[in-house]
């Protein structure tokens, strides 16, 4: 039988009654994060006095019981005066009904992160008990409240200096299954407010632990933004920090920005002090004015290489921002304001940051062009990433076995850790190699004369290549966003070539490979150069081996005059040496010298290539120019 449905079925919730029956529309819930928007709330209210000029110290107080809040500010005090038309104090009226409050209107707040005149009374329903004591007029006034309700009238103390508002509350355990406010969560949250607003000074009192924290800030976002890039280890790129602060028309805009070399992105936005984690319209005009920035000063200077596409990802990679602005009327997304919805601030954001970062880089140059070469070589790395994404298949330790380079002499271990792959110069040079290693974990690829330089050839060429392919194939992962270290069959890349001028030539032909194409081996710190001797130097029935010419050289003057029968081999190629000799200097892990690969300067390395590899001829012929007197002799 049908359930009859009729006018008495209806329901008023009057008064706040609505926010206890759902809280979750108004604080987004009432776990650990609805509880500590409460806190927010009030803050806000506070911050929005310091906004627009009335106050300049909030004082919030987490009380020995960790489950009471007291917020207090030195603002004009909300006003206590009986409303006209609702014959009660203007303390009451805002605290226990929703929409009353003085941000509708630009008069009282030209900026508020407060609009709907929801969030005090929203912290009144869902406490406790909730107390209100106001300084203004030359008294001190308060007024009690209990879940949403006055429970006694606006009584006046007596005379009281200055003005300000403070508001004790305590949520109610009816609402909330958990009452624990986080001190980390809070303190981060003011230091939050504070860099935002240069020259207010936030205090913590936490009574559960006994401590006070102070915040003041007169550099505002830019300490901030220092802040968040210290604590991940790395630096600005070419140690600059940019910032803008501009009002135009109603809009105010603060922005610090910064790149470092981290392969992510973050921003955090802010909109009348209020965070935005889900960004929205202002995030989107910052991103957009900064791509154009950095692509305009690419076509200016003629920065960018032909081929190199540059993508707005590959502009913001390892960028750093923080963005706050002010505006009259934002629209959010909900009443926890997560996200700004005011498309018309886009274009203004976008023409404000695109200007002032473009004038930026061209005035510091050095700055501009390391920032420049940042993006470039994050181009690069995203284009030969995808390219090799989609022709190498990866194969797992487990199936390693499958789609090798015939040549390769694989090692008998599945373990990528313990595995070496040792790239060889020369058929010669691999035969001697293959019958000195450890065959458990050293495998052996020998290659066959110079490879191809890969500076400026396409992708396709590259992997076309039948040397460098086997290379790809015997390492069977991918790269970039693709790349699995797990999925590595060797974790120790070694480059093992002849020690002289051509050896050299091959190994840096190589380094050019893998800095273009599989960059992300450089940065996992699985690329080595093995360091085989050019010199036997016998001593009597003794034997020592040099690197080099400087090597020999030390050992040679180490004799002091000491008669001695002193024999001195140079050793062609590495196909000279037997494999005992080989194992001995460059294999044994125990005995052997190598180097491992790894870019400091991003900036540094990328012009140190294109100037040894690159088309144009000018800069290697100055490089050899500079030091043509340093070289005693030619190794030809």
């Amino acid at each position: 039988m049908a359930a009859t449905y009729t006018a008495k079925d209806i329901l008023v919730l009057e008064g706040l009654e609505p926010v206890r029956r759902r809280p979750g529309m108004y604080i987004g819930g009432v776990d650990a994060t609805g509880l500590h928007h409460l806190i927010w709330e009030i803050v806000d209210n506070a911050v929005d006095e310091a906004m627009n000029g009335y106050a300049d110290k909030i004082v919030v107080t987490l009380h020995k019981d960790g489950s009471s809040i007291t917020v207090g500010d030195n603002g004009r005090g909300i006003p206590v005066d009986k409303h006209a038309q609702y014959k009660k104090p203007a303390l009451e009226l805002i605290l226990t009904t929703l929409h009353a409050g003085g941000k509708f209107e630009a008069k009282n707040y030209f900026h508020s992160g407060g609009l709907h005149g929801v969030g005090a009374s929203v912290v009144t329903a869902l406490a406790e008990e909730l107390v209100a004591t106001v300084k203004r007029d030359g008294a001190e006034w308060q007024q009690k409240f209990a879940r949403g309700v006055a429970v006694g009238p606006l009584k006046k103390l007596g005379p009281a200096r200055g003005t300000g508002t403070t508001i004790h509350f305590k949520p109610d355990t009816k609402i909330f299954p958990s009452i624990a406010f986080d001190p980390k969560r809070i303190v981060e949250a003011l230091e939050a407010k504070a860099y935002l607003h240069s020259g207010l000074t936030i205090d913590f009192h936490d009574d559960t632990a006994g401590t006070k924290r102070t915040f003041h800030f007169d550099e505002g976002l830019k300490t901030y933004l220092g802040k968040i890039i210290g604590e991940s280890g790395k630096a600005p790129v070419a140690g600059e920090v940019f910032t803008i602060q501009k009002t135009q028309d109603d809009l105010h805009l603060d922005c610090a920005v910064a790149w470092t070399d981290e392969p992510s992105e973050k921003v955090l936005s802010y909109v009348n002090s209020i965070p935005t984690g889900s960004g929205g319209a202002h995030e989107n005009g910052l991103k957009s004015g900064l791509v154009k920035a950095v692509r305009n000063y690419l076509t200016v200077h003629n920065l960018l290489p032909r081929g190199v596409t540059i993508t707005a990802e590959d502009a913001r990679e390892g960028l750093v921002a923080i963005l706050a602005i002010k505006i009259p009327q934002p629209q959010f997304q909900g009443q926890t304001k997560d996200r700004l919805n005011n498309a018309e601030v886009t274009p203004v954001i976008d023409g404000i940051v695109r200007t002032a970062v473009e004038n930026a880089l061209n005035a510091n140059r050095s700055a501009g062009d390391a920032i420049a070469q940042r993006v470039i070589l994050a181009a690069r790395a995203r284009s030969a990433s995808r390219a090799a994404a989609e022709q190498v298949t990866r194969k797992s330790a487990i199936s390693h076995r499958l789609n090798l380079p015939g040549k390769l002499a694989d090692c008998s271990s599945t373990d990528p850790a313990e595995c070496e792959l040792f790239i060889v110069e020369g058929d010669s040079a691999g035969g001697s190699a293959k019958q000195g290693r450890e065959r458990k974990f050293q495998a052996i690829l020998p290659l066959r004369g110079k490879v191809l330089n890969t500076e400026q050839a396409s992708t396709a060429k590259v992997l076309g290549n039948k040397e460098l392919s086997d290379i790809v194939s015997a390492l069977g992962c991918g790269a970039g966003k693709d790349f699995d270290a797990k999925k590595l069959r060797y974790h120790k890349i070694c480059l093992l070539m002849d020690a002289d001028s051509d050896g050299n030539h091959i190994c840096t032909l190589l380094l050019t490979f893998f800095y273009r194409h599989l960059p992300d081996l450089i940065r996992g710190g699985y690329v080595y150069i093995a360091q085989p001797p050019l010199y036997r130097v016998e001593i009597g029935k003794q034997v020592q081996w040099a690197r080099d010419d400087a090597a020999r050289d030390a050992i040679l003057a180490g004799l002091n005059g000491k008669a001695a029968k002193v024999h001195v081999t140079r050793f062609k190629g590495l196909g000279e040496m037997n494999p005992a000799t080989l194992k001995e200097t460059t294999l044994d892990p125990a005995r052997r010298s190598m180097l491992r690969v790894a870019i400091g300067d991003a900036a540094e390395t990328e012009q140190a290539i294109q100037t040894l590899m690159g088309k144009d001829v000018a800069p290697r012929f100055e490089l050899i120019m500079e030091r043509a007197p340093k070289v005693d002799e030619v190794d030809v």
